[in-house]
C-alpha cells in the first residue's frame, strides 16, 4: 500500500481532485485523479471497469449523484493508503484529451474583451452591438479539432484581405493570435426540447478546463461578416489535460459584476450566481505576460448552457462550451494578444524582442487557479501549445 503525500501549497490537494485520462508506458488509456505529484489509476483503486474506458464520457454520463459519490470514494482513498499498483508519479504518466467532445461552442462572455474587440473593428460605433448585454452570445465550433495540451499547433493557411488590398489572397495567417479561456464540460445531457434551467447548471456540467481558442485575425476579419467564425477559429482549440470538478469550485463561487441594467430575461435570472473567482496567467515563450481574471466576466458558464438549450437544442455527455476571451480592466489582464498589442499597433516585449502575433516556434502556456474549500488554491494544471510552420 502506498500513502500519497501532497506537498504543502500544492494545488491538486483533496479539495481538488481533478480527473484525466492517461497511460504509463505499454499500458491503455484509462481514467485517473491528480492528487499531489500522483496519478491515481482509479480503476485499480476502486475496482470499477467504467474507469478504464479511454474517456471520462462513461462515468460522466452516469449522473450528478454518481460524481458525488466517486469524489467522497476517491477523498477517503487517498486520506488512507492506495494499493501500490494503482499510484503513479506524473513525470511517468502520458495525457490523453479527456473527452471524447460531442459537440463545441464557443460564447464571448467578456464585456472587457468584446468592448476591446469593438473599439479595435469600429472605432467610429459603439463598442459593444445592441444584443450584447441580453444574451450570451456564441458561435458553434468545430469539435474535431479540439486537442490536448502539448499538441504541436500548424499555422493555418486561408483566404485574407487587409482593408486596402484590392481583392483576398490566399496563403498563411500572418495574425495567429490565442484566446485564454475557461471551458466547461456536459457530464449528463438533454433530449430535444428538454431546455436546462439555469439553476440546474451544477446537475448537468461535470467540470472546468482551461482553454485556448487558437485564432487566425486575418482570416477571421476576412470571414466573419454575415456569419461569424469560421476558418479562423476552426484548426485548433487546445484544452488542459486534467478536468477540475464543479464540485471543486464552489468556494470559487461569487457574485457577477453586473447584469442590473439591463436585467437579464426571467430564463437567464440565477438563484445562487456561478461568478468563478479564477486567475489565469498567460506566458509567451516563458515569460509572463497577461493575468486575465474570470471573475471580471459579464455571463456566467450557468446562463451559457441555459442560452445553449433555451431554444430546445439538445446537449449530450461530453459536449464542451467556452467562456470567450477573459479579459478585464486592466491592460496587462487581456486574455488575447489582439488585445493587449491593440491590433498589432502597440507591440509589448517578449524575451527582448517586440512582439504582436505569434510567430513559427513560439510558445503559450496558459495556468489557472482558483480558491478551494481548505482555504488554499486549487489548480487547473497547463494549456500548452507550439506553432509549427504552415504546411
Amino acid at each position: 500500500m502506498t500513502a500519497i503525500e501532497v506537498p504543502d501549497g500544492s494545488p491538486f490537494g483533496v479539495d481538488n481532485l481533478p480527473y484525466g485520462v492517461f497511460s504509463v508506458a505499454g499500458g491503455s488509456p484509462r481514467v485517473g485523479v491528480r492528487v499531489g505529484d500522483s496519478v491515481v489509476d482509479l480503476a485499480a483503486a476502486l475496482g470499477d471497469e467504467v474507469f478504464a474506458e479511454p474517456t471520462l464520457n462513461p462515468f460522466m454520463a452516469q449522473g450528478f449523484d454518481r460524481w458525488v459519490q466517486v469524489r467522497e470514494q476517491v477523498a477517503a482513498l487517498v486520506a488512507g493508503d492506495v494499493p501500490d499498483g494503482a499510484v503513479h508519479a506524473v513525470r511517468d504518466v502520458t495525457t490523453h484529451l479527456p473527452i471524447d467532445v460531442a459537440d463545441y461552442v464557443d460564447f464571448y462572455a467578456s464585456e472587457h474583451h468584446a468592448s476591446n474587440v469593438g473599439r479595435l473593428f469600429r472605432p467610429d460605433a459603439e463598442p459593444l452591438l445592441p444584443n450584447w448585454k441580453h444574451l450570451p452570445v456564441g458561435y458553434h465550433g468545430r469539435a474535431g479539432t479540439v486537442v490536448v495540451s502539448g499538441t504541436d499547433v500548424v499555422r493555418p493557411s486561408g483566404q485574407r484581405k487587409a482593408p486596402m488590398d484590392a481583392a483576398p489572397s490566399f496563403g498563411p495567417s500572418a495574425r495567429l493570435d490565442i484566446e485564454a479561456e475557461l471551458g466547461f464540460i456536459v457530464g449528463t445531457g438533454t433530449p430535444l426540447n428538454a431546455p436546462i434551467p439555469v439553476d440546474d447548471f451544477a446537475r448537468h456540467v461535470f467540470g472546468a478546463v482551461l482553454l485556448n481558442d487558437w485564432s487566425a485575425r486575418d482570416i477571421q476579419a476576412w470571414e466573419y461578416v454575415p456569419l461569424g467564425p469560421n476558418l479562423g477559429k476552426s484548426f485548433a482549440t487546445s484544452i488542459s489535460p486534467w478536468v477540475v470538478p464543479i464540485l471543486a469550485l464552489e468556494a470559487a463561487r461569487i457574485p457577477l459584476p453586473g447584469q442590473s441594467d439591463p436585467e437579464p430575461l426571467p430564463y437567464l435570472r440565477e438563484t445562487g450566481p456561478w461568478g468563478l473567482d479564477v486567475e489565469l496567467v498567460v506566458e509567451w515563450n516563458g515569460e509572463e505576460v497577461s493575468r486575465p481574471p474570470y471573475r471580471e466576466m459579464y455571463w456566467s458558464p450557468a446562463q451559457m448552457l441555459a442560452h445553449m438549450t433555451v431554444n430546445g437544442a439538445s446537449s449530450r455527455t461530453g459536449d464542451l462550451y467556452g467562456s470567450g476571451t477573459i479579459s478585464g480592466p486592466e491592460k496587462g489582464q487581456r486574455g488575447a494578444f489582439l488585445e493587449l498589442t491593440w491590433g498589432g499597433k502597440e507591440p509589448i516585449t517578449v524575451k527582448g524582442e517586440e512582439r504582436s502575433f505569434l510567430l513559427d516556434g513560439d510558445e503559450v502556456v496558459i495556468t489557472g487557479t482558483a480558491p478551494g474549500a481548505g482555504g488554499g488554491r486549487i489548480g487547473f494544471g497547463e494549456v500548452r501549445g507550439r506553432i509549427l510552420p504552415a504546411h
